[in-house]
């Protein structure tokens, strides 16, 4: 690897999937564990090994399969250890307890392709974007729907909580193919609080909120821009503070965890853009403008911690925990946690322009994200079970079989699966009838053969 941050065409890759991986999430509690979903209908879960990748990795830690369809997005409970759920182009949403390595619930109110998936702060609750056009707070555990919005007039196409302030953000589509924006109340979704375009392009707009800085980060796919809005809860409800202006097109974007923020240099959120016409990963910093090089205690409140705060067990037994909250003072080099009692600080009232970012992007990214990466003291580790089961069953389905075909093709495919099927019964039926038949044959040589006599 060399200092510029490019890797060898031939480095090492995880790809044990049969087809195109749809959506990958890191483990929140556990840095090295990874899950990912692809059009081979399964979930997997990896794990890197300490110090990365030395050849390909082609064996999964575990392989999750519930879904008769594509899997498109999978997303790791946020407060318990262990809890991972998928969504799939088969409308169903399931619940796995990787404890076990089987599905435990299934989410079943969907009529078309789920598209993005939210929860809140402490995971006792989830929303939903569907392609039917509608928006949906589901309490997980039951799958009992408890909010339902039609947007016909806003398309939604992603959802994100906002905290704990009881709001819910969806980008999408006005009815004239504006790109905007609308905000929610999650105890009542009959219309939103607000509705705001942004332009008049195509690319789908993705969100991403900082709950500690209240802070909205815009990208949408294709663009060049960083849009940043601050949140409140009286109204405008939303204010726009400035943009990050590239001339490179995005394709998505990552965000690195606020545990490995480099908060020396007053950074409060970083993004991996993809950016596919250069065949890179750029890192994108934003840094709040300070002159001192000491811990800025009004910038860094409280974030959730790197430990989980339930069991499978306890989520799935109707608890609900946030995470413990901590500081990030320790990432200071130098600097002695001592120094600094009790990191419960809050923004100001008057912190808007002290929580207005400037986009920076690293000198030298590979070394700055060794130094600065994403350490943790988490002493989690994720240990596979053993499965012999080979049927999924589900609220009293099986979730492997009986699964009706929707498109021409699959009923094509299932159809000549039955002709392969019914092939290799007959022929079994044929080989039994003729082993009868010698069975047979043999009984009556003993009848007749003179010792019997």
């Amino acid at each position: 690897m060399g200092g510029g941050g490019l890797i060898e065409p031939n480095y090492p890759k995880v790809c044990g999937h049969q087809g195109n991986v749809l959506d990958i999430k890191w483990n929140p509690f556990i840095d090295t564990v990874i899950a990912s979903c692809s059009e081979d209908t399964s979930v997997r879960i990896w794990e890197i090994p300490e110090g990365g990748l030395k050849r390909n990795m082609t064996e999964a830690l575990l392989e999750l399969h519930g879904h008769s369809r594509r899997v498109g997005l999978v997303e790791w409970h946020p407060t318990t250890n262990n809890i991972l759920f998928s969504a799939g182009y088969d409308y169903k949403v399931l619940i796995w307890n990787l404890d076990v390595g089987e599905p435990v619930k299934m989410i079943d109110c969907h009529t078309d392709v789920i598209l993005c998936l939210s929860f809140n702060t402490d995971g006792s609750l989830l929303t939903t974007t569907c392609k039917d056009k509608k928006l949906r707070v589901i309490e997980p555990r039951s799958g009992r729907v408890l909010q339902e919005a039609s947007c016909k007039n806003h398309r939604v196409n992603r959802v994100v909580f906002l905290g704990n302030m009881k709001r819910l953000l969806t980008t999408g589509v006005s009815r004239w193919n504006t790109r905007q924006i609308a905000l929610w109340d999650q105890e009542d979704l009959s219309m939103p609080l607000i509705e705001e375009e942004i332009d008049g392009l195509s690319g789908l707009l993705f969100p991403f909120y900082d709950a500690d800085t209240h802070m909205l980060y815009l990208a949408g796919k294709g663009d060049g821009n960083i849009r940043y809005y601050e949140i409140s809860t009286e109204k405008p409800y939303l204010s726009y503070l400035m943009e990050f202006r590239s001339p490179a097109p995005q394709k998505g974007l990552g965000v690195m965890p606020k545990h490995g923020l480099d908060v020396s240099a007053c950074e409060v959120f970083r993004f991996y853009k993809l950016v596919t016409l250069k065949g890179l990963i750029e890192p994108i910093s934003m840094i709040v403008p300070r002159r001192s090089d000491s811990y800025q205690e009004d910038i860094y409140p409280m974030t959730p911690g790197t430990e989980p705060a339930l069991t499978p067990d306890e989520w799935l037994g109707g608890i609900n925990r946030g995470t413990a909250r901590a500081g990030l003072c320790r990432r200071v080099p130098g600097l002695h946690p001592g120094l600094w009692p009790g990191l419960a600080c809050h923004s100001s009232p008057g912190a808007g322009s002290l929580l207005t970012p400037l986009p920076h992007t690293p000198p030298d990214p590979v070394l700055m994200s060794l130094k600065e990466g994403y350490k943790k003291s988490s002493k989690l580790v994720f240990k596979a079970p053993v499965r012999e089961k080979k049927s999924v069953v589900v609220n009293g389905i099986d979730l492997l079989e009986n699964v009706p075909p929707r498109t021409e093709n699959e009923l094509l495919r299932m159809f000549f699966r039955q002709q392969d099927e019914i092939r290799r019964l007959k022929e079994e039926l044929t080989q039994k009838d003729i082993r009868i038949r010698q069975l047979q044959l043999e009984l009556k040589n003993l009848r007749n053969s003179p010792k019997n006599c």
